[in-house]
């Protein structure tokens, strides 16, 4: 994606069109369970929309980009388990224009209101764009975005003011259709039109198993030749958020290993998402050269952690298997995250 920051006319014409949209009060006819779908002109993609504010709580246009977008907001939605951290740091992908208090914006937020010569007052009333990405704290527009989320705020009014007159517009034809707004570029600018469309396939990250240094591995299976034990092992979001440079605010992953007996914590690391899952082996290879030992077991919950693992456990002659619960996994990590709660890591 293009980081490029937007224009000064991509910020007022984005303020202009959720300004319109905040006075249609779409809310009061309109659910979030009311989804529909705008493209982007720019790259294809599905943003499918939804109107948060009909509970008289949170009022907002969310636009969850993507088949991965689409799929967070259905788990979220689902209403099956109560969302922890890691479920919504794992499956929000959208883009959002809310309604709020003046003390929720940032200092950038009241720059650019201030410099625009925009009044607002009272609560739920202010303006805030902000971009949600898997793993990433939530953060300020690209141009991109800025852009494109303007397309879906006129786009919206227009579905909205349509389905007031005809509640029934976005019911499916056949199951697994969403209504979307589909541009064409012409002389004149984009024209839309309405098409059902089924949303593309989710597309599942593939893990992918690094070559192993058997060299090491084999060192490591003479000097430790005997197995004893349980060990419990799982990666998991950070509660704190942090920023490298000038790159946007992440929640990075600790991997943990505890020794299932006595609940001691035998390994933790901190790393980006994608470093941790790539440096997994590397690990698990470096706790075994430092702590001297290895289990007769480990057990996971995570299908990725077993795939990581499984070459490794296969070759140094260790049980793995993948379990619902890692009972003093889940007391370390407890004991964890009371512990880091008072620490000021995050430095957004």
């Amino acid at each position: 994606m293009n980081d490029k920051l937007p224009s000064i006319q991509e910020w007022r014409d984005l303020y202009e069109a959720a300004i319109q949209f905040k006075k249609m009060k779409c809310w009061d006819w309109m659910w979030d369970t009311d989804i529909f779908g705008v493209q982007n002109p720019v790259t294809g993609e599905i943003g499918y929309c939804c109107v948060m504010g009909g509970a008289g709580e949170h009022f907002a246009l969310a636009v969850y980009q993507g088949s991965e977008g689409l799929n967070g907001y259905l788990t979220l939605k689902s209403g099956k388990n109560y969302p922890s951290l890691e479920d919504i740091l794992s499956l929000q992908k959208l883009l959002m224009a809310s309604f709020e208090d003046r003390k929720i914006l940032q200092k950038e937020d009241i720059q650019l209101i201030k410099k625009f010569d925009l009044k607002f007052s009272g609560p739920d009333s202010w303006p805030l764009f902000r971009s949600y990405r898997p793993g990433c704290h939530p953060w300020y527009l690209t141009g991109e975005e800025a852009r494109y989320l303007t397309l879906c705020l006129w786009q919206a009014i227009d579905v909205a003011l349509r389905f007031k007159d005809d509640p029934e517009m976005l019911n499916p034809p056949t199951e697994n259709r969403y209504l979307v707004r589909v541009p064409k570029k012409g002389k004149t600018g984009l024209s839309w039109r309405d098409v059902w469309m089924e949303p593309l396939p989710l597309q599942k990250g593939e893990i992918i198993v690094e070559p192993i240094d058997m060299i090491r591995l084999e060192k490591i299976k003479r000097r430790i030749p005997y197995r004893q034990g349980v060990w419990e092992v799982d990666y998991f979001y950070y509660s704190h958020a942090v920023k490298e440079k000038e790159e946007r605010p992440f929640y990075p992953y600790i991997t943990l290993w505890v020794e299932q007996h006595s609940g001691f914590i035998l390994s933790h690391d901190l790393a980006k998402p994608a470093e941790c899952i790539s440096e997994f082996q590397g690990q698990f290879l470096k706790l075994a050269e430092n702590y001297k030992t290895l289990p007769q077991e480990i057990l996971v919950k995570k299908e990725e952690i077993f795939t990581l693992l499984k070459p490794i456990a296969s070759k140094l002659g260790i049980n793995l298997r993948r379990v619902k619960s890692l009972r003093m996994l889940e007391d370390a990590k407890a004991s964890m995250s009371k512990f880091t709660a008072g620490e000021n890591r995050d430095v957004i």
